[in-house]
């Protein structure tokens, strides 16, 4: 297995945050492009400020670049009808991976989701992170929102596109494949998971010079990681538990879904013991029961150790991000779309780009500084310990419950 991403010098990576800005970023990219687009998300939403990314995809396959766009059959079960039809007028080709099915989560195989946010255009450009095509001010569940979400993304150029465009097209034609054993197109099918092992050359175009684009953006050496069901099952876990035992100053992890497992809470507490600060921005608004009640239960002995742990109160909080030691000698920094909980580090297929540079590290840092201090309210022992008996209870029946799911898919976390 492979567990350490090939950390490269010479890109450039933009930090992103919000949708708005996300969206404003992928509109540009899109309606430059001249002959290939592929998108992977969770959620494609069509509700407000996403639409404008529809439309964008919509423009780039009229005028005749090729569109692939994969979205999970959980996050996004069906696509409007009405897009439907301007897609298919298009030309862009969508398509639905692990689509439910009648019996839908009640097979534990289907745990396994497509959880990454990815954007390749023209090979060139890139974009990786947390931010799904859904509107900041919208959520599907509880309507308008009174603040933006919080959630990271990064536009990045450089040899970082490379594997991005090489897993992208990979899980593209193994469900090509797929879709042609169901239709009993056997020939096809074999020529699609063929398409799968291919390796898609480095070219002078796709690196592209640095210096003609982007000259404000930060020049970096950055890194893929990867998590899925085959090659990558540890690589984003093993790089959050390196970072974190080499960090020697500061730690700063926000996480929507926050429940590690027993080597990572392991790697904080060792790190509070040892002097580093250690602080969590965690989602203190209620959002799904499973993963707001799950996660409380390992807050007890964080804070024993002196993990500081503040939730955050101004939306919901939708990052993925950390950065540790920004304003010392080894600064580093990742962007994703993986929480630390188990349905990202052991089922889902997610993706993290790491960042060792300064400035990018001290960008992020001062933004969830400011989230802490001003966005967020720290989680007190003293009333951690005193919580009412009924909260106890839905956190430790939401913890049985994650365990015994766990366990059904056959895992050990």
């Amino acid at each position: 297995m492979r567990h350490s991403p090939l950390l490269r010098d010479g890109h450039q990576i933009q930090l992103i945050e919000g949708g708005q800005a996300y969206f404003e970023a992928l509109v540009v990219a899109l309606d430059q492009a001249h002959s290939q687009v592929h998108m992977e998300t969770y959620i494609f939403n069509f509700h407000g400020a996403a639409s404008m990314v529809a439309e964008a995809l919509e423009r780039a396959a009229l005028r005749g670049v090729r569109v692939w766009v994969v979205v999970d059959g959980v996050g996004t079960p069906s696509l409007p009808a009405p897009w439907r039809q301007r897609f298919e007028k298009a030309g862009v080709v969508w398509r639905t991976y692990s689509p439910l099915g009648t019996l839908g989560l009640l097979i534990p195989s289907r745990w396994r989701r497509l959880h990454r946010k990815l954007c390749v255009v023209d090979g060139q450009l890139a974009f990786c992170g947390g931010i799904n095509i859904l509107d900041d001010w919208f959520d599907p569940q509880h309507g308008t929102l009174a603040h933006p979400r919080f959630d990271f993304a990064v536009r990045a150029r450089g040899a970082l596109v490379q594997p991005m465009l090489e897993t992208m097209t990979q899980l593209w034609w193994r469900m090509q494949g797929v879709r042609h054993v169901r239709q009993q197109q056997f020939p096809e099918a074999i020529s699609s998971f063929r398409a799968a092992g291919l390796h898609l050359p480095w070219t002078q175009d796709s690196a592209a010079d640095l210096s003609t684009h982007d000259r404000a953006h930060t020049v970096s050496k950055a890194g893929l990681l990867l998590r899925d069901n085959v090659l990558y099952r540890s690589q984003i876990e093993r790089a959050y538990l390196k970072a974190i035992g080499a960090a020697r100053h500061d730690i700063i992890i926000a996480n929507a879904y926050f429940l590690p497992g027993r080597r990572l809470r392991k790697a904080l507490i060792h790190a509070a013991q040892r002097g580093v600060r250690v602080r969590l921005l965690l989602q203190g608004r209620y959002e799904y029961f499973m993963q707001y009640h799950a996660a409380r239960p390992v807050y007890g002995e964080l804070l024993a150790a002196g993990v500081e742990i503040h939730e955050y109160h101004a939306s919901f909080l939708h990052a993925k991000v950390a950065v540790m030691d920004a304003d010392n000698e080894h600064p580093w920094a990742t962007v994703g779309s993986s929480n630390l909980d188990p349905l990202s580090l052991l089922l889902a297929r997610e993706a993290n780009v790491v960042v060792v540079d300064k400035g990018f590290a001290q960008k992020l840092h001062q933004r969830l500084t400011h989230a802490i201090d001003n966005q967020s309210t720290p989680v007190l022992t003293e009333v951690y310990t005193q919580r009412p008996w009924h909260q106890r209870g839905r956190d430790r029946i939401a913890f049985g419950l994650m365990r015994l799911a766990l366990f059904l898919t056959g895992n050990r976390y």
